[in-house]
């Protein structure tokens, strides 16, 4: 279990927050599959304050999606604090602060990982959040290691974190790469180790190259992190909760999803997106997830092109009746072991892997 100020989650394997993916339903799949744990996509606190659509969409929430973190990111401590504070009313159950993301315009705009070279500002922002919502809403960090791999940006990483421990911070997620590296090579998992030795009983959460369940249980293992944040590794595939249970469990892992339990899986994703976005706007959303879906299909390429020549909620289900259909003889399965390009498939993910 993961102790997250007063909130106990009951498995240590989290949905992480991801730009343009983690919605609501994305979010009810993963719990289908066995997170018990999930946050909605990041929010910039602007759009949080400011009335209008956007902050209405990112207020809601629903009775079925609980515990849920709303990660936050901005530059203004005061602003932060103020949209931290109506994600806390609206009923998020943790305020997940972004000290992260690595995209190119968030750095541009002060917000993010760029904060990881201004500790005063990012220590400024978690104590504003804190004394907002602290008392009643547990406050966590998602931090990379550092701006770049010089000494100073390891010194800011933990001048950071022990600030935020300091002022009461729940629990925070840490992503073995830079800021500067992006999504590019290897994440350090060593550096993890690093840390949680440093801060001892507070929960320490992982990430990065986590893309099959045993990658999860064996970052756990290595660096003595208290679990772990998927990301990338969950996209299309919500498969991933329940294998990773299964292996915390000392059981097998299970055979990969078959094309019928694809089928199930990618019906409920479907059906809920309908239910969120109305019949005329879901297949343009779920497009991007069957691009992801189809890295499990034995005939990807054919898949994926049919996925994304989906124009209708009409097609999207022709899609499914065609490729996913549990009478056909199709061949064996493979298990997804490696992220698919994303940024070909027209992703836009901000705080991912």
């Amino acid at each position: 279990m993961l102790q997250l100020g007063s909130i106990t989650i009951e498995v240590p394997f989290v949905q992480a927050a991801l730009s343009g993916y983690s919605d609501l339903p994305m979010r009810r799949l993963a719990r289908c599959f066995g997170a018990t744990y999930t946050l909605n996509e990041v929010m910039l606190d602007k759009l949080v304050v400011q009335p209008g659509k956007h902050r209405r969409e990112m207020l809601s929430v629903t009775a079925d999606d609980h515990p849920v973190g709303g990660q936050l990111m901005g530059a203004d401590p005061v602003v932060f604090a103020q949209a931290a504070f109506d994600l806390a009313q609206a009923g998020y159950d943790v305020i997940d602060i972004n000290f992260g993301c690595p995209v190119k315009k968030v750095l541009g705009r002060c917000r993010g990982g760029f904060l990881l070279s201004e500790p005063k500002t990012a220590i400024e922002i978690v104590k504003r959040v804190y004394d907002a919502v602290g008392a009643t809403h547990p406050v966590t960090a998602k931090m990379r290691r550092g701006m770049d791999d010089e000494q100073e940006s390891e010194h800011n990483f933990f001048t950071i974190l022990d600030a935020a421990l300091a002022i009461g911070v729940s629990a925070v997620t840490v992503h073995g790469r830079t800021v500067e590296q992006r999504y590019v090579g290897p994440s350090r998992w060593e550096f993890l180790s690093q840390v949680k030795r440093h801060v001892g009983d507070i929960p320490i959460l992982g990430s990065g190259d986590l893309f099959t369940a045993e990658d999860c249980i064996r970052m756990m293992e290595i660096t003595g992190v208290d679990g772990v944040t998927i990301a990338r590794g969950c996209i299309g595939n919500p498969w991933i909760f329940e294998e990773c249970l299964a292996l915390q469990r000392g059981d097998a892992l299970p055979e990969p999803p078959s094309i019928a339990a694809q089928r199930e899986g990618i019906l409920i994703h479907w059906y809920d997106a309908l239910e969120v976005y109305g019949r005329d706007s879901a297949h343009k959303i779920m497009r991007k997830f069957g691009i992801k879906y189809s890295e499990m299909h034995p005939s990807h390429l054919d898949v994926r092109d049919a996925f994304i020549r989906a124009r209708s909620a009409e097609e999207f289900e022709d899609v499914l009746d065609q490729w996913y259909d549990p009478s056909v003889d199709w061949p064996p399965v493979s298990r997804r072991t490696s992220p698919g390009d994303l940024i070909a498939a027209g992703a836009t993910l901000c705080d991912v892997e």
